[in-house]
């Protein structure tokens, strides 16, 4: 049987190998680790970060209380379907590729407050995996970013909610950041009964300047292209839709 695919397909799938192939030349001109786990004494923000880790986890708090607010993460990015299912891992988000979301962060002053202190910061969302779930395996788009992962929630058991990135495996903890580079294949596996929520943050690489300029060059397409534009919208859509239903209600 003949398989078919469509347009957009094709395109995000050579631009994520394209971005990919690039990825050893904004390694060489990095000037943080390019590991698959980083350092996080590498980044002097990361103390004021976890500092900030009682008030984020309370508007978190706040923002579970509705579950059926928080979108899926394939609801707003469709090109994530092949590991988001379900109502499995939700995604509240306050900024994407540099673009702040309004609505979402009117509702977590402290947590933007928070954000907006990060240098080069990219994207930023409440990661929220639910129970007995796994996200297989998979790789991110650009070396242009790191990625770090605050801890809020993670499970009684938390041996047993780990992230694996490249062949170094790690578990959580409260209150903690973990950084690293998701262009290696990465993956999460939550093996209890327990939610697993993080504060999902992408800053820019710390580079030389040929590095940072090149970076931006690279984010600045990323943010123009269908990957980021349509989660943008379906933002809005979910948003205006939610509005409706309060007004209604």
């Amino acid at each position: 049987m003949k398989l078919t695919m469509n347009p957009r397909t094709w395109v995000i799938k050579g631009g994520k190998r394209l971005l990919r192939s690039i990825g050893r030349f904004q390694g060489a001109h990095s000037l943080v680790g390019t590991e698959p786990f980083l350092d996080p004494a590498e980044f002097p923000w990361v103390p004021e970060l976890e500092a900030q880790w009682p008030q984020i986890h309370r508007e978190l708090v706040d923002v579970l209380e509705h579950p059926e607010e928080i979108p899926a993460f394939h609801q707003l990015s469709p090109d994530q379907k092949r590991i988001s299912k379900g109502e499995n891992w939700k995604t509240f988000a306050f900024y994407v590729f540099g673009i702040k979301l309004a609505d979402n962060c009117a509702r977590c002053p402290a947590t933007v407050r928070a954000l907006e202190a990060l240098p080069g910061l990219q994207n930023a969302w409440f990661s929220i995996l639910a129970p007995n779930y796994h996200i297989p395996p998979h790789r991110g788009p650009t070396r242009a970013v790191v990625r770090c992962h605050l801890a809020l929630v993670v499970p009684r058991q938390a041996e047993n909610c780990w992230l694996r990135v490249d062949d170094q495996v790690r578990t959580w903890e409260p209150g903690k950041c973990m950084v690293f580079d998701d262009t290696y294949e990465h993956e999460v596996r939550n093996d209890t009964d327990d939610v697993r929520v993080v504060l999902f943050v992408d800053v820019d690489r710390p580079s030389d300047w040929l590095g940072r300029w090149f970076n931006r060059l690279i984010v600045a397409l990323v943010r123009s292209s269908a990957y980021v534009k349509d989660p943008l919208k379906n933002l809005a859509d979910w948003n205006k839709r939610l509005g409706q239903q309060d007004t209604a209600s």
